[in-house]
């Protein structure tokens, strides 16, 4: 079996394990009977560590504990939501500040005690010296990300909370509008230019992710809005977990002009692997060949170059192949590669090391 580990660029994992009550992430040391990622398979899969993100879904979606522990929440989210539960996490209704915030801190403190219960296997990680100390440590490196900023109001000042528990990525909007931008939405086929760009609170939010080196994910982002940051940002352009639009005209992919502008601003793209933003018609073929992610990872080394091109799977947030299954199947993806011609030079720097050098030179 390969060897070669894997530094991914978007999972859901923190999600998974607030919606299935399990607050001290418990079930990720010992392992989850479902789902994408835990302590064992990561094992199994060489899986070093990655961005970890906070989503919060629809009120609907949100587990029945959770507004057990919060009944203050109650009366602003669930009697608007009118209670009814669900478990559809494409579900793109408004949430409120309060309950994303709160949902927010939660997830974050489901990472916090991993890491306080078991340092030896878990490291919370803000830069890349405790990324690669933890790494040499054999332990899961978790940098955390948000994504979707609806936990953060108008005057911002909770993201100087979110920042001191470790908040080092953030994007702006998942597929829902809030009141910084709009995301696009999961319409097939379709394109990213959807909706307005960037509103006064957005640009802020912007200013504030450079002055504290905040990285901005332009996943989920409409097109207006991407241009805008393209425009303002000092850093370099991020999408931790997109593909290619020319090969799956999905509106969560990005464009060839987008490519270009990211490729300009020497950022990076990681490859989401969920089938429905790989598959040319944008079915959900469990069965869809990994030679199809290779695909789209060659389309995005001709225009980003060797130094550009990521891994952003999105596990616990999307389905993949059953050929990949889990991240005990990231091998496989590796085997797919070296059969469809990358060396291990390319594989390497795809898997992990680009994303580590990207950090290194935008995170201080």
């Amino acid at each position: 079996m390969t060897q070669i580990s894997v530094f991914d660029g978007h999972n859901d994992l923190l999600l998974a394990l607030w919606r299935s009550n399990d607050l001290d992430g418990s079930s990720f040391i010992s392992g989850r009977d479902k789902g994408h990622i835990d302590l064992p398979r990561c094992k199994a899969g060489n899986l070093s560590g990655g961005f970890f993100a906070v989503f919060v879904p629809a009120a609907t979606v949100a587990p029945e504990s959770f507004w057990s522990r919060h009944p203050e929440l109650v009366q602003g989210d669930i009697k608007k939501n009118k209670h009814k539960r669900s478990d559809n996490l494409l579900n793109t209704a408004p949430i409120s500040q309060a309950y994303a915030y709160v949902a927010t801190i939660e997830m974050m403190d489901i990472a916090h005690q991993l890491a306080k219960q078991h340092s030896d296997k878990v490291q919370i990680c803000t830069n890349i010296n405790n990324i690669e100390k933890g790494i040499e440590d054999k332990k899961i490196a978790l940098l955390l990300h948000i994504e979707g900023a609806e936990a953060i109001s108008a005057d911002l000042h909770e993201l100087e909370v979110l920042y001191d528990k470790g908040l080092r990525s953030i994007g702006p909007v998942w597929s829902r509008k809030n009141i910084f931008a709009e995301g696009v939405n999961f319409t097939f086929p379709s394109t990213p230019d959807q909706g307005s760009g960037l509103t006064e609170v957005g640009k802020e939010l912007v200013r504030f992710c450079n002055k504290k080196q905040i990285l901005i994910d332009l996943s989920h982002l409409n097109e207006a809005g991407f241009w805008e940051i393209a425009n303002m940002s000092d850093m370099p352009l991020i999408a931790t977990h997109s593909n290619v639009h020319d090969l799956c005209p999905s509106p969560r992919n990005l464009t060839a002009l987008q490519l270009a502008a990211i490729a300009e601003s020497n950022g990076i793209v990681g490859l989401n692997f969920g089938i429905g933003f790989l598959h040319f018609e944008g079915k959900r073929d469990r069965f869809l060949s990994l030679d199809t992610m290779c695909r789209h990872l060659d389309a995005l080394l001709e225009v980003l170059g060797e130094e550009g091109v990521a891994l952003g799977s999105d596990f616990d947030g999307i389905e993949v192949s059953d050929h990949i299954a889990d991240c005990s199947g990231l091998p496989n993806l590796i085997t797919a590669m070296k059969k469809n011609g990358f060396d291990d030079k390319l594989i390497k720097k795809i898997c992990s090391e680009n994303w580590l050098q990207f950090i290194k030179k935008t995170l201080s």
